[in-house]
């Protein structure tokens, strides 16, 4: 019979130390996120322009966060901005020169 409440003694264990690790994880999975978005807004405000080294401002154009500079007023986008411009639901002529050039490279 004793060996009976062992088990049971050791399956609570193990389910109290799953569950403990599991808060943990999530604690530490929210405290990446947390500093992740800290870490990404830090970098998007030390942004410096490619084509005169002033700071970049984030700009948001047809739903999209965009980089422009303050002092040049260029416009810089990140890695799949442009893609995000192009396939709006309205398509401009932006988005249609965007799909020619396409077209032809693809």
């Amino acid at each position: 019979m004793s060996d009976a409440w062992d088990d049971r003694r050791k399956a609570l264990e193990d389910e109290y130390f799953r569950r403990k690790e599991q808060e943990t994880l999530e604690k530490l999975r929210a405290e990446m996120n947390t500093s992740a978005a800290a870490a990404q807004e830090t970098t998007a405000a030390t942004m410096d322009c490619p084509r005169c080294g002033q700071k970049l401002t984030e700009v948001k154009y047809a739903d999209v966060k965009v980089d422009r500079c303050t002092a040049c007023k260029g416009w810089w986008l990140d890695a799949g901005e442009l893609e995000q411009l192009t396939t709006r639901e309205d398509p401009g002529w932006f988005s249609r020169f965007w799909q020619s050039l396409s077209s032809e490279h693809g």
